[in-house]
């Protein structure tokens, strides 16, 4: 019987693998991007709070303190440390957001005596105005900024009612002691706004995420590279055309 061959050509057989393996990475990627999350579905609308967002005069406890409506901070506000030794702080942060006007206690019922401010740490919209009310106990007491020039109400008095106010124009953080008491634990802080340090790190707008649809596209384009680096391999060292016999 004749026998037959038929020439079969690396490069042809070179470009057909790698357009194959380009076609299936495309379509791994698409198929990823129409793959609902874990949880959930891939499209919606998201009601309600997230888990630890304040709200109407809450506290903010969670693991985002952001602002209602999506907006706010990456995070709970991260005072570095300075209300560690509050006495009256428990981590908690008054959320009194879209109030024109707050009121903090001076002289409030902490550190063994009225040695607090009450609440110690409160969130407050950017223009919001926040009145300093002495109690008129636990004698003189003053408001002054720890490490800043914003917050002072000079000498420390103990007349009861408002001796100090001050209106925030600047998001961010701001720190205050009782001069007299500071070794006491009788410090305080305010947070104002949306931009400020977070416990996440940074301040102000969340951290960028990276799609799972891109990530899936970059394993995808590596598998791509490394399969054509390894016929181009194959291709140059056995290069040329060969014969390949169909039968007798």
């Amino acid at each position: 019987m004749a026998s037959t061959s038929t020439t079969v050509s690396r490069r042809a057989l070179l470009l057909a693998a790698t357009g194959a393996t380009a076609t299936a990475a495309t379509g791994t990627a698409a198929a990823q991007e129409g793959t609902p999350t874990e949880g959930g579905s891939p499209t919606g609308t998201a009601t309600g709070t997230d888990d630890g967002t304040a709200t109407g005069g809450g506290n903010e406890t969670g693991a985002d303190a952001g602002s209602p409506g999506g907006e706010g901070g990456g995070g709970p506000p991260d005072f570095g440390g300075f209300l560690d030794p509050v006495g009256n702080f428990d981590g908690n942060v008054a959320d009194a957001r879209g109030q024109d006007t707050v009121t903090v206690a001076v002289g409030a019922q902490g550190n063994g005596g009225a040695f607090a401010f009450d609440p110690p740490a409160v969130h407050v919209d950017n223009g919001a105005t926040v009145e300093f009310e002495w109690t008129g106990e636990g004698g003189g007491h003053n408001v002054v900024q720890d490490g800043g020039d914003t917050l002072d109400s000079g000498e420390p008095v103990a007349n009861a009612g408002v001796n100090y106010e001050h209106t925030f124009d600047t998001d961010g953080i701001y720190n205050y002691i009782c001069e007299p008491h500071e070794s006491l634990g009788m410090k305080g802080s305010v947070v104002v706004g949306t931009d400020y340090p977070t416990e996440s790190g940074g301040g102000g707008a969340d951290v960028p995420q990276v799609p799972n649809s891109a990530k899936t596209l970059g394993i995808a384009t590596t598998v791509v590279m490394l399969a054509t680096l390894g016929l181009t391999y194959v291709f140059l060292r056995y290069g040329g055309d060969y014969e390949m016999p169909e039968g007798e």
